[in-house]
């Protein structure tokens, strides 16, 4: 639920509809990230792999969310800038393997990256869909909103950069979403780590 003026509190968490949304959307995310390392190695595919990151890093990034529900502003935006590190760090993690791969020069297998990019957009989709009505509210609830989105973005795109390896025969496509991918975690990193702190220089002025 949105704030509509500047006398109400950013939504927190705090109901047990989003406790029990949180739940399914960890759920979900755990099972898709076993799923993409597995096809992802399968595959020799970067973006894939990518992806699978995004996944584990969304499950613990709601894992911690739902932790810090009800607790006070500043261990929120604390769990908030710390989600945001850690999505700085998976966007490099990106970018290195990416870099290694163009060394290597393995070749992607564009099936399996289609296959699996379709069941991970299904996945985050449905995600989406269940935590729509929470995507705005402090930098711990809006934290999920935002990596909620890079999700089923990034699925687009696997399916993208699959049907790129496809018709090119070459590994460039995959490399591009995966590097396009690595940006788009770091634009939601800078924008978390953005409110929190904001949000711990409040808390610093209420006490």
């Amino acid at each position: 639920m949105a704030c509509c003026d500047d006398t109400c509190a950013p939504f927190d968490g705090a109901s047990p509809a989003y406790r029990r949304a949180l739940l399914a959307v960890i759920a979900i995310n755990a099972t898709m990230f076993a799923t993409e390392v597995a096809a992802g190695l399968g595959a020799s595919s970067r973006a894939l792999l990518a992806d699978a990151l995004d996944f584990a890093g969304d499950a613990a990034t709601y894992t911690i969310t739902l932790w810090a529900i009800g607790r006070p502003l500043r261990t929120r935006a604390t769990a908030a800038l710390l989600k945001g590190l850690s999505l700085a760090l998976m966007a490099l993690w990106v970018l290195a393997t990416t870099a290694w791969q163009v060394v290597v020069q393995g070749m992607p297998r564009a099936e399996v990256m289609g296959v699996i990019g379709l069941l991970a957009l299904a996945a985050n989709l449905a995600s989406v869909l269940i935590l729509v009505r929470w995507k705005d509210g402090d930098a711990n609830v809006r934290s999920v909103w935002l990596c909620s989105r890079n999700d089923a973005i990034g699925n687009v795109a696997v399916i993208a950069a699959a049907g790129g390896v496809w018709v090119t025969a070459r590994a460039w496509p995959d490399l591009v979403v995966a590097a396009a991918m690595a940006g788009l975690f770091l634009t939601s990193s800078v924008k978390i780590i953005s409110q929190a702190a904001a949000e711990l220089r409040a808390a610093a002025a209420a006490a």
